[in-house]
């Protein structure tokens, strides 16, 4: 018997986006499985940004459906993904340079202290935070160091990987990244995709947007590719190389 396919936990179907007579998405389809590493690639202007935004809440579809576990949404704005479980790291980080890592981490969602000093006086309990701070650190394996360091103080690598493991400490359903890496150095790229792999391994799908192709070979289990504001294929690295991604990108081959 046939293993079951993965359950499909963010789903876009047929998904249209206009902007006046410019069409930014073109019915695309678009799914993240369970377990996943979904690297969605394309030249400037494929339409990848507008797809993830429309995914987010960001933007809203002139048509088509967007479904999560298999049941209809209709996101308002980012809060609204946040709120369903859906975090989304972006190429700014929106990170707190004066803060310290376990701030930065609980930032907009801070802990309040028990009793009466949190609920009247709105005191947040630090040391609680801190403490949480360490637990997900440790449990993705990214070191940094101590927690009460100024985000202003820690190199790109690691200010990346204070907002990707904000996103993993908050996620619920999956993780969302935009460009993660296209500011860092190879050895700070690394640190970040071994962050990415610790999200997947702890059961959290993720869609990963990417310039970098030998980042996406190595680290994503399947590759949306993006053309002229539709899905022109989804390839593994392991039936497709880089230069036939790279074709199909740009309209020279076909999947």
């Amino acid at each position: 018997m046939a293993d079951n396919p993965p359950h499909v936990v963010l789903e876009a179907r047929n998904v249209v986006k206009t902007y006046g007579h410019v069409t930014a998405l073109d019915g695309v389809d678009f799914e993240l499985r369970a377990g996943e590493i979904l690297a969605v690639v394309g030249d400037n202007g494929a339409g990848k940004s507008t797809l993830i935004k429309t995914l987010t809440g960001a933007v809203h579809p002139t048509s088509g459906d967007i479904l999560l576990d298999g049941a209809p949404v209709h996101f308002k704005g980012p809060l609204d993904a946040r709120h369903a479980g859906i975090e989304t790291v972006y190429q700014d980080l929106a990170v707190a340079p004066a803060l310290d890592i376990a701030a930065n981490l609980f930032l907009g969602r801070e802990l309040r202290a028990p009793g009466l000093l949190g609920r009247l006086f709105r005191r947040l309990d630090k040391t609680r935070m801190r403490e949480e701070a360490r637990r997900a650190m440790g449990e993705l394996k990214f070191r940094l160091p101590a927690i009460d360091n100024p985000v202003e103080s820690l190199s790109g690598g690691q200010r990346q990987g204070v907002a990707v493991a904000r996103a993993a400490l908050f996620a619920r359903k999956l993780v969302i990244m935009d460009e993660p890496t296209a500011a860092l150095g190879v050895r700070e790229t690394g640190q970040v995709l071994e962050l990415i792999r610790s999200i997947r391994d702890r059961g959290l799908p993720v869609a990963l947007i990417s310039h970098n192709m030998p980042n996406v070979f190595d680290i994503a289990d399947r590759i949306h590719i993006m053309r002229l504001g539709r899905r022109a294929a989804v390839v593994t690295p392991k039936t497709h190389s880089m230069n036939d991604v790279v074709a199909i990108m740009t309209g020279a081959a076909t999947a």
